[in-house]
Order: C-alpha cells, then sequence, then structure tokens
C-alpha cells in the first residue's frame, strides 16, 4: 500500500481544499491528513474560524481523506514520515523547496494551488463584504 500525506489548516473549506486532496490521493492508495492543531495555529500567529475538532470531523467526511492526524508542531513531519511509513509527501506549490529535506525518506510532490481561492481570499472577501 502507498501511504501520502499533505498538511494543513484546512479551516473555511473551499474547493482548492478538495482539489489538492483529490490529487494528494491520486498520488496513493491510503491519505493522511495532518492539520494543526488550535495550539500550534496560536504558535504560527493564525486563528482558524473552526476549531480543531470540527475541522477534523470535517475532513474525516471527505471520500478522499482515510486518517486525520494533528500537526503540534513544525518538526514533526520527520517523525510523522517515519511513523507512518509515508512513501509521499504533498504540498502545495507555494511551499516549493520547503520540505526537499525528506526526499531521503519519501517522493516530495509540490502540487499546484487552485487559482482563484483560497482561505485568505475567501477572508478577506467577507471582510470587504462586512464593512460595506
Amino acid at each position: 500500500m502507498r501511504k501520502v500525506i499533505t498538511y494543513g489548516t484546512f479551516d473555511l473549506l473551499h474547493w482548492g481544499h478538495i482539489n489538492i486532496l483529490k490529487r494528494a490521493k491520486e498520488l496513493g492508495d491510503y491519505l493522511i491528513v495532518a492539520i494543526s492543531s488550535d495550539e500550534f495555529n496560536e504558535i504560527k500567529g493564525k486563528k482558524a474560524y473552526h476549531s480543531f475538532e470540527n475541522r477534523k470531523m470535517i475532513l474525516e467526511s471527505i471520500r478522499y481523506v482515510d486518517e486525520v492526524i494533528a500537526e503540534d508542531n513544525w518538526e514533526q513531519k520527520v517523525n510523522d514520515v517515519k511513523k507512518h511509513d509515508i512513501d509521499v509527501f504533498v504540498m502545495g506549490d507555494d511551499w516549493e523547496g520547503e520540505f526537499d529535506f525528506l526526499k531521503d525518506q519519501c517522493e516530495v510532490v509540490y502540487l499546484p494551488r487552485t487559482v482563484g481561492i483560497s482561505t485568505s481570499k475567501i477572508k478577506k472577501d467577507l471582510l470587504k463584504v462586512n464593512n460595506g
């Protein structure tokens, strides 16, 4: 079985998220999604709209996702690859090169982001609507 892992906050789920999950799953047989814990988001200076538990529940209901785990720190990726016997590490191409240090442990793939949508764009658009 070929195992794939990807990471993210996955807040305000949109079709870009679904696209990356679908494409990640196509690279293997089993997809693990590591989502930022609320505590890790705080360390990164981010605040998710949905709690960790709610984001986890949403992701678990998506047919491409086989397992959801917590991401608690930047350093855990190396351990996750080993612990879960990962064959392919997937991230969006805005992270290009950042995780190449994993290439000696697994294949590293940077997928193109879906053009025209992002959680940041949704938040900006909502601010415009709410501020008239």
